[in-house]
């Protein structure tokens, strides 16, 4: 493969991020419905994001209970971690979850992982947030060993149910090169986030001009005949042209707002709408503007996977559930993204696919 060139038609999925205005048990069901919608129409992956203690941020600790709740009212999408952060949590017992709930689910479990982004999360289980990254690969270690039945921490003890081929379906998530050459050379899926910061001598780059030098890493660190795995997660919400307008309005608050974590309270305070939607990296408007959209962005062309979610916007689950609809029945198939049962067969076979070799 040459730098920048896709192997295959990107398979699309679902991210729910569980930020609804609502008690916590209708969040969550509105969570299921959105995985059980995706699915309808086809969306190859359902993806959670584990947050603790922030109900406006993420609201959801515990990833694999919600997970296994939505692998009882599903039979063929992939049920994944968007992620787990694995320096808060103990190593064996995230390990012995996941392999519960790949039995349960038919075998239907990708597991992304990263150190996590959240400084104030870690203090509460006594961890330093500083200390992440040495943490995160150490707990990965753990983590690995067990699913790959290797023992456990020299023990000789291994996990049951055994997690028959989970350690091949693992995704590390990362904001840096460094991150996609560590992600590589382990064989893991990469996965990218749906907004990062600019650096402040350049703050005009565009998204994919952060993260292709890190598809680019990852690339170059796989070993020979190792699976290529890139995950592109998209801030996407796609109306009908009868409610663009109330979409935006009720938007533009949400949007502005996580502005001001990326450029700064007073330059997103100055920001228009088309400005906002600019610097937030989101996606939203008429199924012909989100294909316009989506269509500038490069880091889509060399992804194996494109996930949607609807966070900044935050929409109504009304308009959530439509969406999802609209983004696998009229966006994928003018982009050329892969849905339907043969494209979540693929997902849960990627990690057997061998990338052709590497060419300059």
């Amino acid at each position: 493969m040459t730098d920048h060139e896709q192997p295959a038609p990107a398979r699309t999925g679902f991210f729910t991020r569980i930020l609804e205005d609502a008690p916590a048990a209708d969040r969550y069901r509105f969570a299921l419905e959105q995985i059980e919608t995706a699915e309808r129409f086809g969306h190859a992956s359902a993806w959670v994001a584990q947050h603790h203690f922030h109900e406006h941020e993420g609201g959801l600790p515990s990833p694999f209970v919600l997970l296994a709740a939505a692998a009882s009212r599903t039979t063929t999408i992939a049920l994944a971690t968007g992620v787990v952060t694995l320096p808060i949590d103990d190593p064996l017992r995230a390990a012995e979850d996941a392999s519960v709930l790949d039995a349960i689910s038919g075998g239907r479990v990708q597991l992304g992982v990263a150190a996590g982004g959240t400084p104030s999360s870690f203090p509460p289980f006594g961890r330093d947030a500083a200390d992440r990254r040495t943490v995160f690969a150490d707990h990965l270690d753990v983590f690995t060993d067990a699913l790959a039945g290797r023992g456990i921490r020299g023990t000789g003890a291994t996990l049951y149910p055994p997690a028959d081929g989970l350690v091949d379906r693992l995704w590390e998530g990362t904001f840096s090169v460094g991150g996609g050459t560590r992600a590589g050379a382990a064989s893991h899926g990469l996965m990218l986030s749906r907004s990062q910061p600019r650096p402040d001598r350049a703050p005009d780059l565009l998204l994919h001009d952060l993260q292709l030098p890190i598809v680019d890493a990852y690339r170059a660190a796989l070993p020979e005949g190792a699976p290529y795995r890139v995950l592109a997660s998209r801030s996407a919400v796609v109306v009908d042209e009868s409610d663009r307008t109330r979409v935006l309005e009720e938007a533009e608050p949400h949007l502005r707002r996580f502005a001001a974590t990326i450029v700064g309270p007073d330059r997103a305070a100055e920001l228009d709408l088309d400005g906002l939607v600019r610097v937030t990296d989101t996606h939203v408007g008429t199924v012909d503007e989100v294909v316009a959209s989506l269509a500038r962005d490069e880091t889509l062309t060399v992804a194996t996977d494109v996930t949607f979610q609807v966070h900044s916007v935050e929409p109504r689950h009304e308009t959530t559930l439509r969406s999802i609809e609209l983004l696998a029945t009229e966006v994928a198939p003018r982009l050329g993204l892969a849905t339907g049962l043969d494209a979540a067969a693929a997902l849960r076979d990627a990690h057997r696919t061998r990338t052709p070799e590497r060419t300059a």
